[in-house]
């Protein structure tokens, strides 16, 4: 094990930046995620850390041992980094029996036949597939294809482990249980782990932290928690689980205790506390996750929050609750309740603290 350094990494195609100056520390044993949608980058910095592809710029380091070094013209090749990397596709060689891929890492590295044995039972043992260690991979589901994959990778003893969105080919629920598994042997292994996937519930299951990236470019670095609840900005709120989005106007300058007054398209005013301070008349954003709006009665008042009227444009069973769209003052937004609702129009309760603030422009620029 081993902690892992980038600094500076830059790595352009012709005129695009695929990856656009990436810093990331992960310390020794930590669970890092790398999350974004297709083309943010996240595959081409697993591919550097890899050796599968050369940075233009910037610096690699894992342990005492740099990887890559653009100033000083350092670039180990793969087989000389002792990087673990477990592929979306799992490339299984077809012809090998599960004892056989396992254990073809270490004939390579010419590890005595003792030694061999030894390493490749505990191994199976670790990912539950010694009962099937003389199957050929086609006798084996996605998910035991899965778990020869990563035995192969551990039984070389790696120092960091590389998953490049390694549950995507499962079905969605093999791919819980996976998951569940592999946050479980996560657990016992405390490995130095980089994990790609374009999946936020993977992410915020197994993560330490998370990295999210856009257009080649970190957004955001923190815990699970910090992204979902403190997103940085609408890009990160977006992404990561179901964000509603309300757009208006300050109409009045932020008061001493933070509370921002803000109208939106049809005349509706609703206040939000937050730490940002638009200006009046800014245009801003604020957005609210689902379970921090809920259906008002019809003789309630505001308390700790505003009271909005609301269109319902749809509804639908999503089994154990309804979603039902809406649209408040032309922001189309979504809640989950446990009642199905007939009404054309309900009143909204939004709360005064919870939801995040953003300035038009940060709005803009991250998506």
């Amino acid at each position: 094990m081993a902690e892992l350094l980038i600094e500076n990494l830059h790595k352009q195609f012709g005129p695009v930046r695929a990856v656009d100056d990436v810093n990331i520390r992960v310390a020794d044993g930590e669970f890092v995620t790398l999350l974004g949608p297709s083309g943010c980058g996240k595959s081409t910095t697993l591919g550097a850390i890899a050796g599968l592809d050369q940075p233009t710029s910037g610096r690699i380091r894992v342990g005492s041992k740099t990887y890559f070094d653009g100033d000083k013209g350092i670039f180990l090749p793969p087989e000389a980094r002792n990087c673990g990397l477990v592929f979306q596709s799992y490339a299984l060689w077809p012809h090998m029996t599960v004892y056989d891929n396992v254990v073809f890492p270490l004939t390579l590295r010419k590890v005595s036949s003792a030694d061999r044995k030894r390493r490749v039972a505990e191994c199976l043992a670790l990912v539950e597939m010694e009962r099937f260690q003389n199957r050929y991979p086609h006798e084996l589901s996605g998910g035991q294809q899965q778990r020869v994959a990563l035995a192969r990778t551990l039984v070389y003893q790696p120092e960091i482990l590389l998953l490049d969105e390694p549950l995507s080919n499962l079905d969605a629920k093999l791919r819980d249980r996976a998951r569940t598994w592999l946050a479980e042997l996560r657990t016992r292994l405390g490995l130095t782990t980089i994990y790609v996937t374009h999946d936020q519930v993977e992410a915020l299951a197994l993560s330490d932290r998370i990295v999210v990236m856009n257009g080649g470019r970190i957004s955001q670095i923190g815990t699970p928690q910090d992204i979902y609840e403190r997103p940085a900005d609408s890009f990160v709120a977006d992404f990561i689980g179901t964000t509603n989005f309300l757009a208006g106007n300050v109409v009045e300058a932020p008061r001493a205790n933070g509370q921002t007054l803000v109208s939106l398209a049809d005349g509706q005013r609703v206040t939000i506390q937050s730490a940002r301070r638009p200006a009046l008349g800014d245009k801003v954003t604020f957005a609210y996750r689902p379970e921090q709006m809920r259906i008002a009665t019809d003789n309630e008042t505001a308390t700790d929050g505003t009271i909005v009227n609301a269109a319902v444009m749809s509804h639908s069973y999503v089994g154990g609750r309804w979603q039902i769209g809406l649209d408040v003052g032309g922001n189309q937004i979504r809640i989950e309740t446990q009642a199905a609702t007939t009404d054309r129009r309900l009143r909204l309760w939004l709360p005064l603290t919870g939801g995040i603030l953003f300035t038009e422009q940060a709005h803009a620029q991250s998506h």
